[in-house]
């Protein structure tokens, strides 16, 4: 390819609207041109970069075994509205109706259209298992659309779903997909962690992000760096910090904490440390009727120790013997609701002395402290001395409900945990059944009765790729790509290529070489000056550049320079095809 034959749009500057650095990066080497809010035209320059993902993510999952489809981007909402999720998915979720009045949705997600074609396609035991994927258009009504690729309303996902006979069947073709994830972002050239996930809104019980390691990463990645244990920080086991409660040592008494509503700022009053006070966090679940007015609300209060936080994920599963739990949903409770169990406004809450019953939960470390600071149930006070069983009932159940924070045991008992930022590129669920049951998807099995499948679902952000690989890694002169996945792997920056025609057989020498043997090359015959030349291609982040000129075409030399390499090296022209093709393999 030659640069006069292709489009190259760079930007000195990004545009204002431009928050991150893969966004600024993306607009000003002419990657993508902005549409609209969340909306953007994918160039030549970037879509050469998603073709390669792509690829990748194509030969990777034949190889397993996968068979490619394509789903329509509209959806009727019928299938939907049979498993519940037209009105769940919430406003992300675009609606319209066709000019007869039906209902329609624009795909988030297909796991109920996939499902539709398992039901009609798949009748028996014989056909499975069956993996299907697709790489195709989706859309969200991001409520707030921002960081580019990262965040937009419109994007290319690959997602796959597969049907088994069996949780037996389904777990491997899990494990299978699993391995096949690793090897897509092994071969994309991205430095990346597998980690035990929520499954969220999609539902399942087994799942793993696939995250790009990046110090803007939205999430927190949980790991031991002495073991095989990684998790998001919403599923990661925070152990309890205590082994054993000790017996009270200190009276019961009241304090007073004028202004001091916080746990830091009650345990510098107070001059004990922050991990001997206790934070009260009120939540509140509502029972409603057909009308759905609420007709009864339960108040729960969540009990952490002052230094660590509230995992509301993980409260979202707390679970009663008796059947009541938070599973359902919960809120936030009001301050009236507050004041009338309580007796005060938040900030000086605690378990002790109730006026109305809670249902009350306790960190696993909370549970087995002892002596410690919580509120007085009073505004401007605070108890201290707190003790289970003497001055407070134990709590309704004990359960792991806070962050973890790094140092903390590894659960696996193999060293102390460590935190470090990731963005979600890949995500592989296990669904079980959850989608077949709900729209009665069945094969004959071996016996000969229908059964639900086995499901499990997998996807991979394709575009959102390209942004994350950005944020990994980029330097003050631009992007800096992997081989696998950059525009082009090797540019050819002829000084001088319309001017010299010892230049110009050189680089066109060079060019149709590395033809010759698949190298993905682009010869820069613009003649642009050196330096711009240099700026642009830095910018784009193509990996490998060789220059061509006069004065050192007459020493017999070339300059090579990889994109992270402080300084060029001269090479032979003789065997600069060699040395380029030693650095590619190398790569």
């Amino acid at each position: 390819m030659k640069a006069s034959q292709f489009f190259i749009s760079t930007l000195k500057e990004a545009p204002a609207d431009a928050e991150i650095v893969s966004h600024k990066l993306m607009m000003r080497a002419g990657l993508i041109k902005k549409l609209g809010a969340g909306l953007y035209n994918y160039m030549p320059m970037g879509l050469r970069s998603i073709r390669k993902v792509e690829n990748i993510i194509r030969d990777e999952l034949n190889k397993a075994g996968c068979v490619e489809l394509v789903m329509p981007v509209v959806q009727p909402a019928e299938l939907w509205e049979e498993t519940g999720r037209f009105e769940k998915m919430g406003e992300e979720m675009l609606r319209f109706k066709d000019r007869h009045g039906r209902d329609f949705v624009i795909q988030p997600t297909a796991e109920e259209v996939i499902t539709d074609i398992a039901r009609q396609e798949l009748r028996s035991y014989r056909q499975l298992p069956k993996n299907f994927y697709q790489i195709q258009t989706k859309f969200r009504d991001e409520r707030r659309p921002r960081f580019g690729v990262m965040r937009g309303r419109e994007f290319t996902m690959k997602d796959a779903y597969s049907f088994d006979r069996d949780v037996e069947s389904a777990g491997k073709t899990y494990d299978a997909m699993y391995a096949a994830y690793t090897r897509i972002f092994e071969r994309l050239g991205l430095q990346f962690r597998a980690v035990a996930a929520d499954t969220g809104a999609i539902g399942g019980d087994r799942s793993h992000e696939f995250q790009v390691i990046a110090d803007t990463g939205e999430d927190a990645i949980v790991y031991c760096p002495t073991s095989d244990y990684a998790a998001n920080i919403e599923l990661a086991e925070a152990v309890g910090l205590i082994d054993h409660r000790a017996a009270p040592t200190a009276a019961l008494a009241k304090v007073p904490t004028p202004g001091k509503s916080t746990c830091p700022d009650v345990a510098e009053l107070l001059g004990v440390p922050l991990s001997h006070t206790v934070k009260s966090v009120v939540l509140a679940t509502d029972e409603t009727n057909e009308q759905g007015e609420i007709v009864k609300s339960t108040i729960w209060l969540l009990l952490v120790r002052g230094d660590h936080e509230l995992n509301e994920v993980k409260a979202g599963k707390i679970q009663l013997a008796d059947g009541a739990g938070l599973k359902a949903g919960f809120r936030f409770a009001t301050e009236g609701e507050i004041v009338a169990h309580f007796g005060s406004k938040p900030g000086y809450l605690s378990p002790v002395q109730l006026l109305k019953p809670v249902k009350v939960v306790a960190d696993r470390t909370v549970a087995k402290m002892s002596d410690f600071v919580c509120g007085a149930n009073e505004e401007g006070f605070h108890l201290q001395g707190v003790n289970w069983g003497r001055d407070l009932p134990e709590p309704d159940l004990v359960a792991d409900i806070r962050n973890v924070v790094e140092g903390d045991p590894s659960p696996d008992g193999q060293g102390v945990l460590a935190i470090q930022r990731g963005i979600e590129v890949g995500h592989v669920f296990y669904l079980g059944t959850k989608y077949s049951q709900s729209m009665n998807a069945t094969f004959l099995d071996v016996d000969g009765k229908p059964k639900h499948f086995e499901m499990g679902c997998y996807g991979i952000g394709v575009t959102r790729i390209l942004g994350a690989a950005i944020e990994q890694k980029h330097d003050a002169r631009g992007i800096i790509w992997p081989d696998s996945i950059a525009p082009f792997t090797v540019v050819i920056c002829p000084v001088g290529y319309d001017r010299s025609e010892a230049v110009k057989a050189a680089a066109d020498q060079l060019h149709a070489d590395l033809l010759a043997k698949g190298v993905d090359v682009i010869l820069d015959d613009r003649g642009e000056r050196p330096g711009a030349m240099f700026a642009d291609w830095e910018l784009i982040g193509v990996p490998h550049r060789v220059v061509l000129g006069d004065k050192g075409l007459k020493e017999g030399l070339a300059e090579y320079q990889g994109r992270t390499d402080a300084e060029a090296t001269k090479v032979p022209v003789s065997d600069v095809l060699v040395h380029l093709l030693a650095r590619l393999h190398a790569a």
